[in-house]
């Protein structure tokens, strides 16, 4: 005799009771992308519904997003001047710690994680100081600016620290920057398994932070290769990351099961801009259902391990929530 797996999915209400994988708004993290300046409300063409915002507009959204149910948002900065070792990073007066303490003040319920990076802040785009020779970026002189940049998140009122460069040793260094400061209790949340994907087409329109030259393959991860990808977090887990990240998300299902299965550390996907502008280019279009395919992938992170997605859905997601509940 065959089995029955439909008598438990013939009723609405039983189906509900057996629901193994649930998205909640306390899973989401919203993007955040800060210029200096005053009523700044840039939307990016490649990235409908997606802003540039000046702080008190910043400060406008946050008060939307607390509406919507949602309280974490991860910070990316756009400076004013950049130059070749991302100097407004490591400034206390800087676009991303001056973004902190003002949304701090205003909002100290919003939680504020930090993007921990310097291809925003420098005029080559790459991820810390360069390494002239090699034409890469020099992997312990970044280390070095990475553990300053940390202390400036800190100090400034940051909630977590989220260390994006792939560097070699990031998290000790970052870890033991943290400790000598007096900030033995900030986590850090390491994009740990971050590869050199096609993907991040449209971050680097809102962010401004495409390389001026070359690319970032000596650094991010190769997208054909698993073993390395899952070793990543696993040395990140080792050197004291707090939580860790797969980047991107919806080509990476695999990397995501593989890393959940070998950790109990909280695991992050970033649901990062080029599959934001797929979907939101194909519902504009009519050959999907924008919202139901946006949740049905939501859950589809859940369901491979995520525990927190990051996500310029976030917004769509916690008003679709909100309805249901």
């Amino acid at each position: 005799m065959f089995k029955r797996f439909r008598r438990l999915r013939i009723n609405e209400n039983l189906r509900n009771l057996v629901t193994e994988t649930k998205l909640d708004r306390n899973d989401f993290i919203y993007p955040l992308f800060i210029k200096p300046g005053k009523n700044i409300k840039n939307e990016i063409a490649s990235m409908p519904g997606v802003f540039q915002m000046s702080i008190d507009e910043a400060l406008k959204e946050c008060e939307e997003l607390k509406k919507l149910g949602l309280y974490s948002i991860i910070l990316f900065g756009i400076p004013e001047v950049k130059d070749s070792i991302g100097s407004d990073a490591l400034c206390d007066h800087g676009v991303i710690a001056t973004a902190v303490k003002e949304i701090k003040k205003a909002h100290p319920d919003m939680f504020i994680v930090t993007d921990l990076c310097f291809c925003e802040y420098t005029d080559h785009g790459h991820c810390g100081i360069l390494d002239i020779k090699h034409k890469t970026v020099d992997n312990d002189a970044t280390l070095k600016i990475l553990g300053e940049q940390a202390l400036v998140h800190a100090n400034a009122g940051a909630d977590m620290i989220a260390p994006s460069g792939m560097m070699d040793g990031m998290i000790v260094a970052i870890r033991e920057a943290l400790d000598k400061g007096g900030f033995v209790n900030l986590p850090i949340m390491s994009y740990s398994t971050k590869f050199a994907s096609s993907y991040y087409g449209p971050f680097r329109d809102v962010a401004e932070s495409a390389p001026s030259f070359g690319d970032r393959r000596s650094y991010q991860m190769n997208p054909a290769n698993r073993k390395e990808a899952i070793n990543e977090s696993l040395e990140d887990e080792k050197e004291g990351a707090d939580i860790l990240m797969v980047k991107p998300a919806l080509a990476y299902m695999d990397i995501i099961r593989d890393i959940r299965e070998r950790t109990l550390l909280p695991l992050a996907v970033y649901n990062v801009s080029g599959e934001y502008a797929m979907l939101k280019m194909a519902g504009k279009a009519g050959l999907i259902d924008y919202d139901k395919v946006m949740m049905e992938t939501l859950l589809g992170f859940k369901r491979a391990g995520a525990d927190i997605i990051i996500t310029y859905h976030a917004k769509e997601a916690a008003k679709i929530l909100s309805n249901q509940a």
